[in-house]
């Protein structure tokens, strides 16, 4: 096993459907280090690990490597009929061939003389992969991970996706490559399982290379985060639009630069337009002047005239010219302005709810299986944080509390003309062939849509504005989905895992608009960064 080999992408590209997706990217991550991808959705996160981990080959640029890369994927290839045990023994596998090593070096240590040096290295190698304490540490694994109560005779066809994804991941670690490649490793982690893998990975002796949107765990665990948005980049006119910009530290410490970083866009856009505002004026002066001169000279100073009009002309002109084409480049290279931090409009006069109403109160509210009876009570500004393990009832809450989903027992009694949105995890809208902007106009109003257009908000690509809504990913119609709700914001406000398939920035500025939020807000969230700053009232199911 080497510990000592550094995970390199020298000029990687890649493109898929004449589409680039990576163009040149330039990545080391050298012994101990835990660098965290981070970028839009789309940015090429996944089809660089998958290059980085040997699955997929790049169209330029070339990858150098140890000699064993671990790599897990978000979705985890399997053969339903394998046993749980056997996905185990194929990850230990090298480190089996190591003791056998070791076990012929010692038989032939008084017969042959070289089998000392090779009893010696073997043992090395041994000792880092920690060989003697193998079962111990699998059985660690598999109880941090929580799903040691499982069988190991299972087939993993008989388990759950989440659980499928820990297993493997124990396996993984288990198996001690020399570089790991994970893919949201947190996706199906609760709080005590993340923090197994925060232990092991900080103390992973060779580099680490992981995407997550997961804040926390990029905070506790990550040396330095590398962004791959190429278009922010690009509008910024930072760094040359180039991909992979490297951040050092944590995401606490990537949020401080990244608020300098908005600063010197702001100043940049600033400067660039008080410059065009004054070749603009410089050009139309330089007109009103010469138009002027030309006016005041005297009839009998003709030969005057014509000799200090040709050479003022020629002097102006080239300032003119020289103005013209500064003026230009500046409009074809311009930065644009930064866009405006998410934030809701009001709700209109009339409709708004009394300081002291109250929207929606449960009284012993449950569904069958799915919710325990629960009560709630909601006034016109409350805020309240839902909180619960996988399966205890959030999503359920909030639907009974939007009134899609009738409860089995108890009560649901709401406020006259209250105006509810839930922003359900898996949002479909009724007309796929529909555009963003053809939806957007529809539920928010002609005149509300021209007062806050769809393309200021930010969430959704200009690009994406014309394309049919079914032809967009999962996080893009969550945006536009998240757009309605920010042009005419409801009474009641319900958001299911609203970090899910958001970008890090859009995230961060959900939060913050939410603390301004004209009305009430309920979240349903598993994200350890948003409980953990939560400053309101909480239920945990």
């Amino acid at each position: 096993m080497s510990t000592s080999v550094a995970l390199r992408a020298l000029g990687v590209a890649r493109s898929f459907d004449a589409r680039l997706v990576l163009d040149g990217v330039d990545l080391v991550a050298p012994p101990g280090a835990r660098l965290g991808l981070i970028g839009e959705n789309g940015a090429g996160k996944s089809t660089l690990l998958r290059i980085l981990a040997g699955v997929d080959e790049p169209d330029g640029g070339r990858v150098e490597s140890p000699a064993r890369v671990g790599y897990l994927p978000q979705e985890v290839v399997h053969d339903p009929a394998q046993p749980i045990a056997a996905l185990l023994d194929d990850a230990v596998a090298p480190l089996r061939a190591i003791e056998r090593a070791l076990e012929t070096a010692a038989r032939d240590l008084g017969t042959r003389p070289e089998a000392a040096d090779e009893y010696a290295a073997a043992l090395a190698t041994a000792e880092r992969a920690e060989l003697w304490s193998l079962e111990a540490r699998r059985d660690a694994l598999l109880d941090g991970l929580g799903v040691a109560g499982i069988p190991l005779s299972t087939p993993l066809g008989a388990v759950s996706g989440g659980q499928r994804s820990r297993i493997a991941l124990a396996a993984l670690l288990l198996g001690r490559p020399d570089a790991l490649v994970l893919d949201e490793p947190t996706n199906h982690l609760d709080d005590a399982a993340a923090q197994t893998l925060r232990f092991e990975l900080r103390a992973w002796r060779g580099p680490v290379v992981f995407a997550s949107h997961d804040r926390a765990f990029l905070d506790d665990v990550a040396t330095a985060l590398v962004d791959l948005d190429p278009s922010r980049r690009a509008a910024t006119g930072e760094n040359g639009g180039g991909m992979a910009v490297r951040y050092g530290g944590g995401f606490s410490e990537y949020l401080a630069e990244q608020a300098r970083e908005r600063e010197r866009w702001a100043q940049r856009h600033a400067e660039q337009q008080r410059e065009l505002d004054g070749l603009r004026d410089s050009l139309v002066t330089t007109a009103r002047a010469l138009g002027s001169a030309d006016r005041r000279v005297r009839d009998n100073d003709k030969f005057v005239r014509k000799f200090k009009a040709a050479r003022t002309q020629a002097g102006t002109s080239r300032r003119v010219r020289s103005a013209e084409l500064r003026l230009a480049q500046l409009e074809s290279s311009q930065v644009r302005r930064p866009p405006e931090p998410l934030s809701f409009a009001g709700i209109p006069a009339g409709a708004t709810a009394p300081s002291d109403a109250v929207l929606v109160q449960l009284e012993a509210a449950a569904v069958r299986e799915r919710l325990r009876a629960t009560s709630v009570r909601l006034g016109a500004q409350d805020r309240l944080l839902v909180t619960g393990a996988n399966g205890a009832g959030k999503s359920t809450l909030l639907a009974v509390l939007a009134g899609t989903l009738p409860p089995n027992a108890g009560e649901r009694t709401v406020r006259r003309g209250l105006r509810v949105a839930l922003l359900e995890q898996d949002v479909r809208f009724r007309d796929p062939e529909r555009s963003p902007r053809e939806v957007y106009e529809r539920s928010v109003g002609e005149r509300r849509a021209a007062t806050v257009p769809l393309m200021d908000l930010g969430l959704l690509a200009p690009r994406d504005l014309e394309r049919p809504v079914g032809a967009l990913s999962v996080g893009q119609q969550r945006r536009l989905a998240l757009a309605l709700v920010v042009a005419r914001p409801p009474h009641l406000f319900l958001l299911d895992e609203p970090t899910n398939h958001l970008s890090l920035r859009l995230a961060a500025e959900l939060e913050d608009a939410l603390g301004t939020y004209p009305g009430a807000v309920v979240v349903a969230s598993h994200d350890r960064w948003l409980r953990t700053r939560w400053d309101g009232p909480t239920l945990a199911l």
